[in-house]
């Protein structure tokens, strides 16, 4: 690390603040997800019920998750002042948002193995004990996806990317259980009460569907987060006016626009103008009237001279 002795800044490159009240109901629902986890699983194979054993399965991924956020939330503010870090700890958090979302693609793909299998295998249901242990877990759901979901407002126009996406990630695995538990409940009641055995299977798959578009909606989410394929972002468009109503002139040689954190921008900008009287920071200034643009690294080119700004 001897070569960052030699670097001065004035300014942090931790862009981020975390979610500490997140990273506290993530615990607690992952030691309620834990203990529901065994019960159901036991209770799936014990009577016989594949939408409950598939559901206690999911539940099990969905502890994991939940884990993995919380890891994700300390190892982010453990290392926030480290200077490896050159944009600050906040990708961390949106890898563990990721990883989450690739295990809810396993997990869908074995929930709709296991329950192609149990529908040409039908066995025997204990219909009265499997119908009160999945009805417990979806209180259970409910009480984690309560915990989990987001609060508060947020106040600058680019709202819609302003989501805590580890978050997002525990929530989805909550929401997908509470959704498998809902099925698991009507095929067992159908079985019960009407003999439509073969319901429950397919009432699996129908879950196995559900939790695998949702996993790849988040993997899309985060994945775009984590290559930096921002370039198509209202924000990309902005920065542009901004240089265009400075100076018409200026002409845009490089342009590189990257999130830092929940709805936070940096980029580096390479410019080649006509006016050597603009200035580098003038560039700043005119560009820190978008709040969501957190740090600018301008590049300046006047013809043949070549000055440099971080």
């Amino acid at each position: 690390m001897q070569y960052l002795n030699n670097v001065k800044s004035d300014h942090s490159h931790q862009f981020d603040e975390g979610n500490p009240l997140a990273q506290k109901k993530i615990l607690i629902a992952t030691i309620l997800t834990g203990v529901m986890m065994v019960f159901e699983i036991f209770g799936g194979w014990f009577f016989n019920s594949m939408a409950l054993l598939a559901d206690g399965w999911h539940m099990s991924s969905h502890m994991l998750a939940l884990g993995l956020a919380y890891f994700a939330y300390k190892m982010a503010r453990k290392y926030a002042r480290d200077q490896r870090f050159c944009f600050g700890t906040w990708k961390i958090e949106i890898l563990a948002g990721y990883s989450s979302a690739i295990l809810l693609m396993v997990v869908a793909v074995f929930m709709g193995v296991q329950s192609i299998e149990r529908l040409f295998n039908p066995v025997n249901i204990h219909y009265n004990e499997a119908i009160s242990i999945a009805i417990v877990g979806l209180i259970v759901n409910f009480i984690c996806a309560w915990l989990l979901r987001e609060n508060g407002h947020h106040h600058h126009h680019h709202s819609h990317d302003d989501h805590d996406l580890n978050q997002k990630a525990a929530f989805l695995h909550v929401v997908a259980d509470a959704v498998t538990s809902v099925l698991a409940i009507i095929a067992l009641f159908a079985g019960k009460y009407f003999g439509w055995d073969f319901l429950d299977a397919i009432l699996g798959i129908v879950g196995a569907v559900l939790v695998a578009q949702w996993s790849w909606g988040l993997i899309r989410e985060t994945g775009k987060t984590l290559l930096d394929a921002e370039m198509e972002h209202p924000v990309v468009k902005e920065i542009q006016e901004v240089i265009e109503e400075l100076d018409s002139q200026i002409t845009i040689t490089d342009l590189h626009v990257w999130k830092v954190g929940k709805g936070k921008f940096s980029c580096i900008l390479s410019l080649e103008l006509h006016n050597v009287n603009l200035t580098a920071d003038d560039v700043r200034q005119a560009l820190s009237i978008h709040e969501e643009i957190v740090h600018v690294s301008v590049e300046v080119n006047y013809k043949s001279h070549l000055l440099a700004a971080v």
